[in-house]
């Protein structure tokens, strides 16, 4: 399907990186951006409040400088996520913030969209929002969203369980506008594999915490390199809404990776950071199934580099196959 415009020939990958509830910032969607990929951050990131302007002017100055110095350059636009969730008594505020920088791309998480589409649309950004089955694909649709991130299994974090096989190709039976699919794409291959099957876009996570620019701790980044597939557990007890974490991290808070209580939604509290008691994204690790591709922590344009080599092989190696 066409990408938005806001995308079109702006990209050296059909790529977004994630927004990864912490770990994203300036330093990093600076980053990926320059190297042709959308950046993205949740504005929650940006505490206090006040400091999502700052980061914003920051980064509109710093790609504007390097698009002026690179005049040939794609230098891919930015987007910034709002979780929609009772929690967050932030929306409106960080709304206002994005309304007066005109943010080009608006990822919404966990509820609906409406209470910010048609703002969006009003200052001439899209809405991208993320979904985990066809009920919510529909209910976003209806709701003026411009794009639809399916999350799939064994993406980072809260995500869902269908095959990106099946769900993609549900969802095109009824949308033929751009999607995004997320669940273990970490390498150029998938990124193709995520086009063939009918997405437009791959949304990826995981692989940009091993990142020199991400916030995260160097224990998890390393914690990235050294697991693989099997050390991704799926549960629903750190915040009430399942998601996928890194088996070692939740050994080392005391509890079993093997034997874990189903959680409470209502204790989800993005205000504060999560369920305290768990401690949540600070101790409890989230990543994805893709993580046995991570093998060392790399600057954010090394990564996307790797990407394009591998993505650029994946297509020509299909190629001579289907010749």
């Amino acid at each position: 399907m066409p990408l938005p415009a806001v995308l079109q020939g702006r990209l050296t990958l059909p790529v977004i990186a994630s927004p990864l509830f912490i770990i994203s910032g300036p330093e990093l969607v600076i980053e990926q951006c320059k190297a042709g990929i959308v950046g993205s951050f949740p504005s929650l990131n940006a505490r206090p409040a006040h400091i999502l302007d700052q980061w914003l002017t920051r980064i509109e100055t710093e790609l504007a400088a390097h698009q002026a110095a690179h005049p040939d350059a794609k230098v891919a636009p930015y987007a910034v996520n709002f979780i929609i969730h009772s929690s967050n008594n932030r929306v409106q505020e960080d709304l206002e913030i994005c309304e007066r920088h005109k943010v080009p791309i608006i990822i919404t998480s966990l509820s609906a969209p409406k209470v910010v589409v048609e703002r969006v649309h009003a200052w001439g950004g899209i809405v991208l929002h993320d979904v985990i089955n066809i009920r919510h694909a529909k209910k976003a649709i209806s709701e003026g969203v411009d794009g639809l991130i399916l999350v799939c299994a064994g993406a980072g974090g809260h995500a869902g369980t269908l095959s990106p096989f099946a769900l993609v190709s549900e969802v095109r039976q009824f949308w033929d506008g751009p999607i995004a699919l997320s669940g273990s794409i970490a390498n150029g291959a998938s990124i193709l594999g995520a086009q063939a099957m009918g997405a437009d876009l791959a949304y990826i996570g995981t692989l940009f915490i091993a990142t020199d620019e991400a916030h995260a701790f160097p224990e998890y980044k390393q914690m990235l390199c050294d697991s693989a597939a099997q050390d991704i557990v799926y549960s629903s007890l750190f915040t009430g809404v399942s998601g996928n974490y890194l088996a070692p991290s939740i050994r080392n808070a005391g509890m079993d990776p093997d034997n874990l209580p189903k959680g409470d939604k209502s204790t989800m509290d993005f205000g504060s950071g999560g369920n305290q008691k768990f401690k949540v994204w600070r101790d409890i690790w989230g990543a994805g199934q893709g993580t046995g591709s991570i093998k060392a922590v790399r600057p954010a344009k090394e990564v996307v580099a790797r990407l394009q080599e591998e993505y650029a092989r994946a297509r020509q190696a299909l190629a001579a196959a289907t010749a």
